[in-house]
């Protein structure tokens, strides 16, 4: 089974996880979320040996992708030609307000973004060969995605739950029922074993937040009740 490695640089001046995730043997994988600072990020793949496939966006926020498409550029400059994926379409109009976001913040070079290819639930993609399934997670904004390898035990949460936390929604487009119910349909039937990486912070397991994230003890309760029924 194929193994991968995970490295995580902060960028923006809102410390966001860039996540690398690459195949130990071939050195193959993705950047997610490159939010800013392309060029530390850049940096981190030569310094890791990587060769990057693709650049893989959870959701439209500027700190999540306002640095791909500079990523993109720099890449291709060092001869790899990497498409950009993601997030749902329905995020779009936060991808082509992220310069305008960012200006509003007072944080220089960060762009707007066209995906090369949107993402949709029930699709799936690779991370150096492994198949990680695309779950439609909205709440924190609309075309939130999460990314989850079943064979690895690994998700790639993004803002949707945090180490004791979950994603905020006091957007005007936010929604934290869906986000609730996207928590409860779609990443706690993962299973308690399941560790996600996130956007922010450390990394957890599903079963520590079922457990102890006070914002799913609700969710705990209704999800065992339908076990035992």
């Amino acid at each position: 089974m194929a193994k991968l490695k995970a490295v995580v640089v902060p960028v923006t001046p809102f410390e966001q996880n860039c996540t690398l995730l690459w195949e130990e043997t071939s050195r193959r994988g993705a950047v997610i979320d490159p939010g800013g600072d392309a060029l530390r990020i850049r940096q981190a793949i030569r310094d890791h040996r990587m060769t990057v496939e693709t650049i893989l966006l959870t959701h439209g926020h500027l700190d999540h992708a306002g640095g791909a498409a500079d990523l993109k550029r720099l890449l291709a400059a060092d001869r790899q030609e990497v498409p950009i994926f993601g997030p749902d379409r329905r995020d779009r109009f936060l991808l082509d307000d992220i310069a305008a976001q960012a200006e509003a913040y007072g944080i220089a070079g960060l762009e707007n973004c066209t995906p090369d290819r949107w993402l949709s639930e029930g699709e799936q993609i690779a991370i150096g060969g492994v198949a990680f399934d695309v779950l439609h997670c909205p709440g924190h904004t609309p075309g939130h995605l999460v990314y989850a390898a079943p064979t690895l035990r690994l998700a790639v949460v993004g803002d949707v739950l945090f180490r004791g936390s979950v994603g905020r929604t006091d957007f005007s487009y936010g929604d934290h029922a869906a986000l609730m119910r996207a928590i409860a349909t779609r990443i706690l039937p993962l299973g308690d074993d399941v560790r996600f990486l996130c956007g922010h912070g450390v990394s957890s397991t599903i079963g520590h937040e079922r457990r102890s994230n006070p914002f799913l003890a609700e969710l705990a309760v209704e999800t065992a009740g339908a076990r035992r029924a």
